[in-house]
């Protein structure tokens, strides 16, 4: 399924639409890391033709306008911005709506899409009114199949809205990747006691609280040796066993199968040991913004932590291209991955520059070289 609308270019278009622009190194450092200060579209152009970087970025988040068509004022949120007209207190304006806001961010993540690396994976922040757009959007540039995920961030304490509908808290990161053999670092959280009390009801005398899970697996395999008989048994019509017939045998001897009074085997899984590796970490996330934000709509810096720890290895190259406050750069300074973040607000800039710092002072290490790069003509 795609889109159409009025004025939709060609991919050949958008990728063949080459600007007469260059990249500006206003500090005359050399970095993998670069702070840039210009519009996003010709950036990137000039990342893919003249920085050489097509296929090369291991991670993008972008939390780019929500079609508000509203202008933010330094130290507004969304919720507060200021449908005006432009000021010196202007921190960026969100007034581009509608189907050219869809066309807007598809140029955008076509570009994207050919700096990624065949690991790389994408995350869009977006809210609920035009995500539903977004989301087929992206899976035309990226591929249906690449889609991984709709996270749902609570963003803010329930509110008592006027607006006869129920009251948002949350917004929507649209998960995708270039391809399948993304990078994937299986994020875990504790166990609370309440998980532990819920999960694990039974009780070994020995190892303590347990529960079971079956030995077989959905996926019929006719010729392997999961597919095979297991003392006298062979696995549910449709089914494989989870392990070969000898590891089952190992298990079985060690304790660790529960047999039912049916004669039917389950796996053993302790409280213990669960715990020490923690549960998979679910599709809703409570990372809420901070209530005194420095800049307009600046993230949460342990969720954009999250992401970059999920979806990234040391070294990797992270590229933020709706930088704002730099949650971004930092997230990913600290993580230790190299990093690109691009806006056209000076202030924006400004302000990550300033947050560069403070951060590196913060943590006691040696303040972050990057390239200080402008658009010029």
């Amino acid at each position: 399924m795609f889109l159409e609308y009025p004025h939709k270019r060609k991919e050949e278009e958008i990728l063949e639409d080459i600007p007469e622009f260059i990249l500006h190194n206003k500090n005359k450092v050399s970095s993998d890391n670069k702070l840039i200060c210009g519009d996003n579209f010709e950036v990137l152009k000039r990342l893919l033709y003249d920085c050489n970087l097509a296929g090369k970025v291991d991670l993008i988040y972008i939390d780019p306008p929500f079609a508000t068509n509203n202008i933010f004022k330094i130290g507004e949120d969304r919720a507060n911005a200021i449908s005006s007209s432009h000021s010196d207190e202007t921190a960026y304006m969100d007034t581009i709506c509608g189907f050219e806001f869809i066309e807007f961010l598809r140029e955008r993540l076509v570009i994207l899409r050919e700096l990624m690396s065949i690991h790389a994976s994408i995350y869009l922040h977006i809210d609920y009114k035009i995500g539903h757009y977004v989301k087929v959007m992206m899976d035309e540039v990226f591929g249906v199949n690449n889609f991984r995920n709709d996270i749902t961030r609570i963003k803010c304490n329930p509110k008592n809205f006027d607006r006869q509908a129920y009251g948002n808290i949350k917004d929507l990161i649209l998960f995708y990747t270039k391809s399948d053999e993304y990078t994937w670092i299986d994020p875990r959280v504790p166990y609370t006691e309440e998980d532990i009390s819920r999960l694990f009801k039974k009780v070994d005398p020995k190892k303590g609280k347990y529960t079971t899970i079956p030995l077989h697996a959905p996926g019929e395999t006719k010729d392997g040796p999961t597919g095979q008989s297991w003392k006298g048994m062979m696995p549910p019509k449709g089914r494989h066993w989870r392990s070969h017939p000898d590891e089952l045998e190992k298990l079985d001897k060690q304790g660790l199968i529960e047999w039912s009074a049916n004669g039917v085997p389950r796996k053993k899984i302790f409280a213990e040991e669960s715990a020490t590796k923690g549960k998979k970490m679910q599709d809703v996330w409570v990372f809420k913004d901070s209530q005194k934000p420095i800049y307009p709509t600046e993230k949460n810096l342990e969720l954009i932590k999250q992401i970059v720890l999920a979806s990234s290895n040391e070294g990797d190259l992270v590229l933020d291209c709706f930088l704002g406050s730099g949650t971004t750069v930092l997230a990913a300074s600290e993580c230790n991955r190299r990093w690109i973040g691009v806006d056209q607000s000076k202030h924006a800039i400004s302000v990550a520059e300033k947050r560069l710092k403070n951060i590196k002072k913060d943590l006691f290490v040696k303040e972050e070289k990057y390239e200080s790069l402008e658009l010029k003509v």
